[in-house]
């Protein structure tokens, strides 16, 4: 009976440091709650790299659960920084950060420019892998430095430019975040914050270990804070008497700065064949699409393909993620945009002797079949998860590959990771993000939806001839009008 009554209270006392110290609300779809895993991988984890194979850690611990980093790595002018944001128990205030960023920001302006080691990590992965071994040789400091890095709560950066951006017009700013300067980079990091010459902040992150919602709503909260404080600090301004930021200055040869010349002309290289064209589209948004009872995101994964038809005269096979956090640590599964329905409607929207009843009706054929997709995918009952499972057991156990997965029909249908369109909606925030392409001749397309506006990120390769995201982006536009026409009564 006593040591019952040791269980239950140490039990309570238990859930009372974890009230205490986990206090992100959990996330909900309506009542039901979803699995808040993810969240534990935004801050104090870091992929690292393996000849063969990446691994991923995760240093992060909640209050009830032990000793968690409390330090940031901050990124300039190809040299880093760390330090505590922590001080005595409680976060240090802004008038202190400032003063620690100040003098790193400083420092780096006044003196020559660093080796720029964070450019190994945007080096293609085994190259990688072989160059951070190469660099733990030359001085066991040099590994104690990478912990640094890999435990930081995040890595913030500096970044020199000053990207162009408007409420109408995100593109320069997107790429900027997305292929901007590798020696301000830690590519591995789960979480890097960016600063730009004028004011304007953004991320970059890496995708493996939580979606992008979960960076959705930590972007959220930044900026309803922002607004709230109408970004003015109301405490005291007197600072603390707090150590100045550690200089991590990494042992280098020869052949590291070679890697490190490499791993940059071949980044730029690729970024620079980039294309990303980020726009609003302020005519209407999900307040009239709901009004004519149309789900807001089905109505802009069909004008993507009503555009992409209309462009390559072809259907494009879609992936579009459905979030399947109902269930224990979920993830995400495939929503095939591409249906049978949809291209359907998109041959009726081409044919001049189709007529207007016919044309709607089978755009509202082709809403039911996604939303249904979409419902049945959220719910577990999607097939794409189940497929590469499959494969994966296969190719462990030594198993023959299933015929399926060597059949031509696969690949060209998406699967394997070919798919034509890569797509997510980035949610109902003013948060926007974005993504390259998931092939040579495809797109990523990114969109968040607001009340009056459809704000739209889509990327290509420059080096397709094929492809083209600013004919893309402006045919989606007209297709979100045509769209609504087709729901305009007085035609009937």
């Amino acid at each position: 009976m006593e040591l019952e009554k040791n269980y239950i209270r140490n039990y309570l006392k238990g859930q009372k440091e974890k009230e205490i110290g986990e206090k992100v609300p959990v996330d909900k779809v309506g009542n039901i709650p979803l699995d808040m895993n993810q969240f534990r991988m935004l801050f104090s984890t870091c992929k690292i790299p393996g000849i063969t194979r990446d691994s991923i850690i995760n240093y992060f611990k909640t209050e009830s659960e032990g000793h968690c980093p409390n330090h940031i790595a901050v990124l300039c002018r190809g040299r880093v920084f760390v330090f505590d944001v922590m001080h005595e128990g409680c976060l240090i205030t802004p008038p202190e950060l400032l003063r620690q960023l100040t003098y790193i920001y400083k420092k780096c302006h006044s003196e020559p420019d660093g080796p720029g080691v964070p450019a190994l990590t945007c080096e293609e992965r085994t190259q990688w892998a072989k160059a951070r071994e190469h660099l733990i040789s030359l001085n066991p400091q040099n590994l104690t430095f990478l912990e640094k890095i890999q435990s930081s709560l995040l890595v913030y950066s500096f970044e020199d430019g000053s990207p162009h951006v408007t409420p109408q017009n995100y593109s320069q700013v997107l790429e900027a975040l997305l292929v901007g300067d590798p020696v301000v980079r830690w590519g591995d990091k789960s979480y890097n914050l960016i600063s730009f010459s004028n004011g304007v902040f953004g991320s970059n992150c890496d995708h493996a270990p939580f979606d992008a919602m979960t960076m959705v709503s930590i972007g959220y909260y930044v900026d309803e804070k922002i607004l709230e404080t109408e970004g003015r600090w109301k405490g005291s301004e007197k600072g603390q008497d707090i150590p100045l930021p550690e200089e991590l200055v990494f042992t280098v040869d020869k052949k590291i700065l070679n890697d490190i010349n490499q791993a940059k002309a071949q980044y730029l290289k690729q970024a620079s064949d980039l294309q990303v064209v980020a726009y609003a589209f302020t005519s209407f948004g999900k307040k009239l699409t709901k009004k004519k009872m149309l789900h807001p995101d089905t109505f802009i994964q069909l004008a993507l393909q009503l555009a992409y038809y209309r462009l390559h005269g072809s259907p494009g096979c879609c992936y579009e993620t459905a979030m399947t956090r109902y269930f224990y640590h979920g993830r995400t599964e495939t929503v095939r945009s591409c249906t049978v329905e949809a291209i359907k409607w998109c041959q009726s929207m081409q044919d001049p002797s189709a007529s207007f009843l016919e044309k709607q009706q089978n755009m509202l054929q082709a809403f039911a079949k996604h939303n249904k997709m979409m419902k049945d995918c959220s719910a577990g009952k999607g097939f794409d998860r189940h497929l590469l499972g499959l494969l994966l057991i296969a190719k462990e156990e030594g198993l023959p590959v299933p015929e399926l997965f060597t059949d031509p029909l696969f690949s060209r249908s998406g699967g394997g990771g070919n798919f034509v369109l890569s797509t997510s909606l980035v949610g109902y925030l003013r948060v926007q993000g974005v993504v390259v392409p998931m092939v040579h001749n495809g797109y990523g397309f990114f969109y968040h939806i607001r009340d009056d506006r459809f704000v739209v990120a889509c990327t290509a390769w420059k080096s397709c001839l094929d492809t083209d995201a600013e004919k893309l982006v402006q045919l989606i536009f007209c297709s979100f009008h045509d769209m609504m026409q087709l729901m305009n009564t007085a035609h009937l």
